[in-house]
């Protein structure tokens, strides 16, 4: 709140996530030729969210500021008169004159609406300014907290691909072995012999098709990307958006290796990977 000499401002901004900037401004009666200038203001600072502000002004007028009108109190006396009805009065002279001065058009202003604007027009803006000065530092503050935890999520994404890597060679084995001993089997059964070579080439072709390393380096980069953003993050440089492509990205690197990987401890991680990743993305959507 400002307050000067005989003006009181207070300025409440309330902001809540969205894609887009979406301003609802309010101010008190006879201020609106104020909001044009108030929004401008808002958008020089911020760039996203769903912000409502309310701008309340008091202004405690001195007894020059109104005057009585007498063409319309005398009308309302006249209209009074003629009632053909009898009215009986149980108020002394001072109460009926106060009821009388409250009744619509009796008392006027006799500064203008724009005049008052203009008064009032400085201690809006420095008050505007205050409220706008304390939203952003509350915000900044909220990022702090929020930068920090997206980079531990994004510490646990490291460890979870690292756990995947680390199970792609024993896949390979574990196929061979278990293909070895089911056609082992049946080749048992009919007094068969298998020619090594035809398990070598049935190996290396599901090795071929179950081949993710690609998708864990894309993967890796994607991460390494996401890293630097939030240590350079720049609102200005639109930083939310390239967080969202970037959880794009290794949503889908994840859905291909799922896709790919024959493992049912990859499966688990694949698992782990989309429900950390979906996390992160709700979060980015609150990164400017």
């Amino acid at each position: 709140m400002v307050r000067r000499d005989n003006i009181s401002v207070s300025v409440e901004i309330k902001a809540v996530n969205n894609r887009y900037l979406k301003i609802s401004l309010r101010t008190s009666d006879g201020y609106a030729s104020l909001e044009t200038g108030i929004e401008n203001r808002l958008r020089e600072t911020l760039r996203r969210g769903t912000v409502t502000v309310f701008v309340r002004i008091v202004r405690q007028g001195n007894v020059s500021d109104y005057e009585i009108n007498e063409q319309v109190l005398s009308h309302y006396v006249e209209q009074l008169n003629k009632l053909t009805i009898p009215v009986k009065l149980g108020f002394n002279t001072q109460i009926v004159q106060t009821q009388l001065l409250m009744l619509p058009g009796v008392v006027k202003e006799t500064i203008e609406s724009d005049d008052k604007a203009e008064i009032v027009r400085p201690i809006i803006e420095e008050a505007v300014s205050r409220a706008i000065d304390e939203l952003q530092t509350m915000r900044q503050k909220e990022g702090v907290s929020m930068a920090a935890d997206l980079r531990e999520n994004s510490r646990q994404l490291l460890e979870l691909i690292t756990r995947i890597e680390q199970y792609v060679p024993r896949v390979a084995e574990q196929y061979r072995a278990k293909l070895n001993e089911r056609v082992g089997r049946v080749m048992a059964e009919q007094n068969l012999t298998l020619d090594p070579a035809d398990l070598v080439r049935e190996v290396a072709l599901f090795v071929d098709r179950s081949d993710i390393s690609e998708e864990i380096v894309r993967f890796r980069s994607h991460l390494n990307q996401f890293d630097c953003v939030i240590a350079d993050a720049d609102p200005k440089d639109g930083c939310g958006r390239r967080l969202d492509f970037l959880v794009q990205e290794m949503f889908r690197e994840v859905n291909t290796i799922g896709s790919k990987a024959n493992d049912p401890e990859i499966t688990k991680v694949v698992v782990e990977l989309k429900t950390l990743i979906e996390r992160i993305r709700e979060m980015g959507q609150n990164v400017e």
